[in-house]
């Protein structure tokens, strides 16, 4: 098995830079945890200003707000839109939305069965330089 390496750099509004790194047997609760300690620190990104008078911007308040870590499939984002807006939509404008976000860059997505999978791509995993 092979050793993973994930390298996290980070700088606040005030300039002041963070370096986080984890190697070896890299789980998704020790990823959490670093969120939380980011969340502690109050680090996040710079929140974009969610426009909910598309359909674009509704399907991606969906994705951000229930699956920020998780997978999902387009039926999935397709319940919980109509749950959440109480209106119809068809699973192919899902489709389409969740085609451009992969596009560009905002989300993965990989093969399952007969269905895509996506989730939020939201840190790049690098293979560190050797020096």
């Amino acid at each position: 098995m092979t050793r993973k390496r994930i390298r996290i750099d980070l700088e606040d509004m005030d300039g002041a830079k963070y370096n986080f790194s984890l190697e070896g047997n890299v789980t998704r609760e020790k990823m959490l945890k670093i969120f939380e300690l980011m969340n502690l620190m109050n680090i996040e990104e710079p929140e974009e200003s969610v426009q909910l008078d598309s359909v674009g911007g509704k399907i991606w308040n969906i994705i951000d707000r229930y699956f920020p870590l998780g997978k999902f499939t387009s039926t999935i984002i397709l319940e919980k839109y109509e749950d959440e807006y109480g209106e119809p939509i068809k699973l192919s404008v899902i489709s389409t939305y969740l085609s451009r976000f992969t596009l560009r860059g905002k989300i993965g997505r990989e093969r399952k069965g007969k269905e895509w999978s996506y989730q939020i791509v939201k840190l790049a995993q690098r293979e560190p330089s050797r020096t």
